[in-house]
């Protein structure tokens, strides 16, 4: 099956509703309406149909997340639900790790940073929200991967970047979804049949 998006300008996104990787995130708005993170969990690498990843990662950000108690039948009315549709990640080669700075598009790019003890993940909206460069982007992405905040200049540490479409809800307590993608191409998005080498398709806490 093949579905057509309308992102916020004119263009469409074509998706082959197929295996992809993806994450759920949970915002849940405080008293003055703030959105407040209130759990993330997916996977980074495909590894099942849609659907059943969306349903999977859904119930896992609600109870699996170890930041935040499960959700509560009370709070899903302030919940709004946000799907981000993940690229595959290829790795962004350099000859020097500084020129990773110029190479990272911030509102485009999502990242994995690998070294020799974990990896770490971070959505492409995450320094749009927080307001970050390309730098605070490497050193907050090695932060999330439990490592010292220069790794990304190890030589040793590769990088990953991968785009996302993301679905948000309008608002709480409806059901009315708005579409839209960052800076995505129908061209970066190619078979999903490959699994990058070195990161992992489990369950992924973001």
């Amino acid at each position: 099956m093949i579905i057509a998006l309308i992102t916020n300008g004119n263009d469409k996104l074509v998706l082959d509703i197929g295996q992809y990787g993806l994450f759920v995130t949970l915002n849940y708005l405080d008293s003055n309406s703030q959105e407040q993170l209130r759990g993330c969990v997916g996977f980074p690498l495909a590894e099942k149909s849609l659907y059943h990843s969306i349903i999977d990662a859904s119930i896992a950000a609600a109870t699996q997340d170890p930041r935040f108690p499960p959700l509560t039948k009370e709070e899903i009315a302030r919940v709004i639900f946000e799907v981000s549709i993940l690229t595959p990640p290829a790795e962004i080669k350099v000859q020097d790790p500084r020129n990773y700075l110029d190479a990272i598009k911030i509102g485009r790019d999502g990242l994995i940073l690998k070294w020799e003890h974990g990896s770490g993940l971070l959505l492409p909206q995450v320094p749009v929200e927080l307001g970050w460069d390309a730098e605070e982007y490497l050193v907050n992405l090695c932060y999330k991967a439990g490592a010292p905040p220069d790794t990304w200049l190890v030589p040793f540490t590769k990088l990953y970047s991968f785009q996302a479409c993301i679905y948000k809800e309008v608002q709480a307590q409806r059901r009315d979804y708005q579409g839209y993608a960052l800076e995505i191409k129908q061209a970066s998005l190619p078979s999903l049949a490959r699994q990058t080498d070195g990161i992992s398709s489990r369950l992924f806490l973001l």
